[in-house]
Order: C-alpha cells, then sequence, then structure tokens
C-alpha cells in the first residue's frame, strides 16, 4: 500500500518538491505545503512591513507571524491526514502545529538544513513530537549529548532537476545563492584580478524588483542575475569556467556542494573538511585564501580542458552516493 506523505517545508528555492521527488522514487505520495508561502499581496505587504522591516533594523529572521503559518500548516496536516510527516527545518512552527502534526501516534521528523544555532529552532520542544535529523554533525552530536535521538543527514543534489540546454554561465566564474560579506569579497578578488565573474540571486541583482524585496539601495558593483530555477542554475554551474561555493558560519555542508559536483561543474570550495564527501583534487577544489582562489580560477580559464576529468569525477561521485533519493532513504529509517 502506497503510504502518503506531507512534506512541510520553507519555499526556499522549491527544495519541497525536490524532496517530494526523490520520496516518490521510493514509492510515497509526496504531498508538499509551504508554510512561508503568502498568496496574498496585502498580506505579503503586511508582512514586509510587520516582520521583515523590524528585522533588517535590529537583526533577526522572522518574515511572517509564527502563529499564523503554524495553524494554517496544522490546517494543512489536517487535510492531507498523510500517514507520516517530514518537516523540514520549521523552527517557527509552534506546538500547535506539532501536536496535530503527530497526532494518533502519527511519525513526525524534521530534517534541519541550518544550524540549530542561526534558528528559532527549539529542540527540547521538538523532540517530544517528532525524530530530528540535520545536516550539521555538530548539531547532531549537541543533541545527542543532550540525550535527544538525532541522525546525521548532508543535503544532496537533485538528479530530477538536471542541468538544462542554457548557454548562461559561460565564460565566467559563477556564484549562485545569498550574498555576505566573505563571498563578495571572494567575487572581487576575481573580478579585480581581470576573472569574469557574475553572481546570480535576489541578493546581488540589480533589477528594481529585487533590490526593492531585498531592501538595497545600492549594487554590489558586480556583474550579478536574478534568481534561477533548479535546471538553469545547474545549467551555469556546468557551463562555468567554475563556480564558487563559500560557506558562511556553517560546519554542514550546503546545498550547493553537491549541486555544484552533480551538475559537472568545477567547484572552488573554500572548506578543506569537503575531503569527507569528495575527493579533494579529483572531484573538488580546496582554496584557503584569495591568492589560492585567483590562481586556481585563471587555470580553469586557461585550460578548461585539463578539467575535464574532474567535472566527470565529481559527476560520476555525486550520482553514485549523493543525490536527495540518497537522503530520503537515510530519512526513512526514521519512522
Amino acid at each position: 500500500m502506497t503510504r502518503r506523505m506531507l512534506i512541510v517545508s520553507p519555499s526556499f528555492h522549491g527544495y519541497h518538491a525536490a524532496i517530494a521527488r526523490a520520496f516518490e522514487k521510493l514509492g510515497y505520495d509526496a504531498v508538499t505545503y509551504c508554510y512561508d508561502a503568502v498568496d496574498s499581496t496585502a498580506e505579503k505587504v503586511w508582512n514586509k512591513l510587520r516582520y521583515e522591516l523590524p528585522t533588517k533594523l535590529v537583526g533577526g529572521d522572522a518574515h511572517q507571524s509564527a502563529d499564523t503559518s503554524s495553524r494554517r500548516a496544522a490546517e494543512r496536516v489536517r487535510d492531507v491526514a498523510p500517514d507520516v510527516v517530514l518537516v523540514v527545518r520549521g523552527d517557527t512552527l509552534t506546538e500547535e502545529f506539532w501536536q496535530v502534526a503527530s497526532a494518533g501516534g502519527r511519525p513526525v521528523v524534521v530534517w534541519m538544513y541550518d544550524e540549530m544555532r542561526r534558528t528559532a529552532f527549539d529542540a527540547s520542544l521538538v523532540s517530544k513530537y517528532a525524530r530530528i535529523a540535520s545536516y550539521s554533525p555538530l548539531d547532531v552530536q549537541a543533541l545527542v549529548a543532550e540525550g535527544i535521538e538525532a541522525l546525521h543527514v548532508p543535503l544532496g543534489y537533485d538528479d530530477t532537476a538536471e542541468p538544462n540546454a542554457s548557454t548562461e554561465g559561460i565564460g565566467v566564474v559563477s556564484f549562485l545563492g545569498a550574498p555576505s560579506p566573505k563571498r563578495h569579497g571572494a567575487l572581487l578578488a576575481l573580478h579585480e584580478a581581470g576573472i569574469p565573474v557574475r553572481a546570480w540571486g535576489r541578493g546581488w541583482s540589480d533589477h528594481p524588483f529585487d533590490r526593492a524585496r531585498t531592501w538595497r539601495l545600492s549594487s554590489s558593483g558586480l556583474p550579478n542575475g536574478r534568481d534561477t530555477p533548479g535546471p538553469v542554475a545547474h545549467a551555469i554551474m556546468r557551463n562555468s569556467i567554475a563556480t564558487l561555493n563559500i560557506h558562511g558560519d556553517q560546519d554542514g555542508f550546503t546545498m550547493r556542494t553537491f549541486e555544484a559536483a552533480g551538475s559537472g561543474g568545477v567547484q572552488l570550495v573554500d572548506r578543506a573538511d569537503v575531503s569527507e564527501v569528495y575527493v579533494t583534487g579529483e572531484e573538488v577544489l580546496v582554496f584557503e585564501n584569495a591568492e589560492e582562489l585567483v590562481e586556481i580560477a585563471r587555470r580553469a580559464e586557461a585550460r578548461p580542458e585539463g578539467f575535464v576529468a574532474l567535472r566527470e569525477a565529481a559527476r560520476r561521485r555525486t550520482l553514485a552516493e549523493h543525490t536527495l533519493t540518497h537522503r530520503a532513504k537515510q530519512l526513512e529509517s526514521l519512522w
């Protein structure tokens, strides 16, 4: 008998749909619900003014009312009546939601794709109703030390959204994702060294709509593009001279780690411990400072044929070990 699953997730980059497709490969009837999605224009404007603007001024990560989003998510659980609930992140969901999700002994699993220290995640509350998985090894260690059962489940590559025929990204070193001082500095170092770069994402984009919704008055000063859907993003990474993967205050590996490799990109990553998932020098390239980054990028630009084997090896490893279907199998062990 096919089991019905409800995936309650942020709308971030459409990853909820990718996760659903992974579980469908395992035979589940997967339904998704984005707890942060808002259809009403009036409500979007209200959330911008009531929640987002204050967090920009005083710090924080609020985008909407936790009570409202939790109530709506609970209603969706009642409507779908799933056999199992998978919550992605879910740090703003209140106890009302967790009670409804786990009613009748229904299995509930949480998969965190961010470190708990940067979210409102309350492990002591959530663990009463759900089992916890995290992409962060340190968070898993901390939870286990507190007596909370937890499983390390890394992020992965959506092999159902293979790179399309887009030619975007050809001739540049690419970056896709949110801006940060560290990321801006790396791109600027390449740009000033005469290496062509381009950053994609609403936080970089000079499009008036993107500037308005990210509360920016000034430009990044770097070549940029707008948000791109999965297959196009994967094509950009594949097409690029190389693609950057720059982490912040993170110990887990970003989704981009697996997407860049799975797309067949030349991945330039700032963490030597990427060797836990890929062979450095053969599947990914590690840099420690701006000088090393510029030197590697220059080699990739000058001799692209010398990096074909690396591209192929990275993709081969990803499809064999690091797809979202591999992660779905790990999560499945929790219910």
